[in-house]
């Protein structure tokens, strides 16, 4: 058994949808997330850049002794998980793979849009792994770099986030897709705009869940698994930036008790 703590990272609030899948799953792990408030969004920045941010964090992080490490950042993702695992002797996993392999199991036209922010987009990171795992999918890729300060602003039900999408999705219902992967932890928080944007008939994949489950069996796996944790509060949050408004959209995204996430500057690690 090994009670050190979990890593979560993201540009924002995003990946909180990620760490709220983790702590259901895995409800006797602590959680130590960090949210990279002072420099979201990361979509609009070169890999070299992501590559320096990422290290940071997750120096910081194995200063706080997890055990494992999740990008729960698509763009971090593709632009850094590789360079991560080569740096860092600990387990680092994304959340790019496990939402792959959900579009493939979920579409029944062999039609995939992905949305995400522009440098995930650029990257191809989903149509890579999913043309490698299914030869007859046709991937069509969008980006959408307004959602992410939408989310951060707390606009997830605003008629400008919906008029928004609406441009967004366009060209994906003019694809005919019938799924769609939700290609940055930030979307599922607007994803029942989007689902009515798009209709009922089109699968909407939140990589989050999956995530989960992978970083359970490597947990499983390794023979890290936390089997008995009391701690009332198991769960802490930082920001690099003011943490006023990250608290106030945790709280509604977690729907948990929380600590008081502190906020720290980052760019000593």
């Amino acid at each position: 058994m090994d009670t050190r703590p979990i890593g979560v990272f993201d540009s924002g609030v995003g990946g909180l949808t990620v760490a709220k899948e983790i702590m259901s799953l895995l409800p006797n792990e602590k959680v130590i997330y960090f949210g990279d408030t002072a420099r979201v969004p990361y979509g609009n920045k070169s890999q070299h850049t992501i590559i320096k941010f990422s290290q940071q964090i997750v120096r910081f992080l194995i200063e706080k002794d997890v055990k494992a490490i999740v990008i729960a950042c698509n763009t971090a993702n593709a632009y850094a998980l590789e360079a991560m695992q080569e740096i860092f002797n600990i387990p680092i996993i994304g959340v790019a793979q496990p939402g792959a392999q959900m579009a493939i199991q979920a579409t029944k036209n062999n039609k995939i849009g992905i949305i995400g922010t522009e440098g995930t987009i650029q990257s191809k990171i989903y149509s890579k792994l999913i043309q490698s795992m299914n030869t007859d999918a046709h991937v069509y890729g969008k980006a959408c770099p307004l959602f992410v300060p939408l989310v951060e602003e707390g606009l997830l039900n605003d008629s400008v986030t919906y008029e928004i999408a609406n441009r967004y999705l366009r060209t994906l219902k003019e694809k005919q897709v019938d799924t769609i992967v939700l290609g940055c932890t930030h979307y599922p928080l607007i994803k029942t705009l989007l689902q009515e944007i798009m209709g009922e008939s089109v699968n909407l994949v939140d990589p989050a869940f999956e995530t989960a489950k992978n970083l359970k069996a490597l947990l499983i796996n390794q023979n890290r698994i936390n089997e008995n944790n009391n701690d009332k509060y198991n769960h802490y949050f930082y920001v690099s930036d003011r943490a006023e408004k990250f608290e106030h959209l945790a709280k509604i995204i977690l729907n948990h008790p929380m600590m008081p996430v502190e906020q720290i500057n980052i760019e000593d690690y």
